[in-house]
């Protein structure tokens, strides 16, 4: 079976993008990474993705008159690379309703906390300032609003005493380069399903406690 074409877009240092570099690297794997685009030239993520083989393309939002014009561009790339599923990982450009809706249940997103709590930046800081015990990251189909849509898998991670947001992040984002390999992989395998607002998701039994819980002493 062809293995599922993925499309990365990201603005930043790629750390996300080099988990899924990492899991794509094995011919077991069912996605394949086949372009990686930022909207910034000098962004971290397309040396490594040039490092691992990977195409990649900048479309510099600066340079197209307006958003529309922007994600058509974007659009047209990742349709000529056939990409059937985008990935966003650390991309920093709010998306409209007509791109969210082209790609609609075909383009995901990891998010730094448990949605639908503590949407939006500064994340940790507001995890710390709300006193939760836990937190963690979740990857979930994309919808217009930001940091919404139907919810694949999510990880969870304490908040320990004495926590400062750099702290925290850094044991979050350790979980999110477990859980993002595994949403794509239940998606390539057709094993996450979109119904109404949730995903059903078909689970093996070895396989429940990880999709459940990811590495709660992180």
């Amino acid at each position: 079976m062809a293995r599922l074409r993925l499309g990365v877009l990201i603005s930043g240092r790629g750390s996300n993008l080099q988990a899924l570099i990492d899991a794509a690297a094995d011919p077991a794997f069912p996605a394949e990474i086949a372009v990686v685009i930022s909207n910034i030239a000098d962004a971290q993520g397309l040396q490594r993705a040039t490092d691992a083989g990977i195409e990649t393309c900048v479309i510099d939002h600066k340079v197209h008159d307006g958003r529309a014009a922007f994600e058509s561009a974007l659009t047209e790339a990742l349709e000529a690379y056939q990409v059937r599923l985008v990935c966003l990982a650390g991309f920093m450009r709010l998306l409209t309703k007509g791109f969210v809706d082209h790609w609609r249940d075909r383009i995901i997103n990891i998010h730094p906390s448990l949605l639908p709590a503590f949407k939006g930046l500064n994340t940790h800081e507001r995890v710390l300032d709300y006193g939760v015990k836990f937190t963690g990251c979740t990857v979930h189909f994309v919808r217009a609003e930001m940091d919404d849509g139907p919810i694949i898998v999510q990880g969870v991670v304490p908040v320990i005493s004495g926590d400062t947001p750099d702290r925290l992040a850094t044991r979050v984002l350790q979980v999110e380069h477990r859980i993002y390999p595994l949403a794509v992989r239940l998606v390539a395998e057709g094993r996450a399903r979109v119904v109404g607002n949730a995903v059903n998701i078909d689970v093996k039994d070895h396989e429940a406690e990880d999709i459940i819980l990811v590495n709660p002493q992180a």
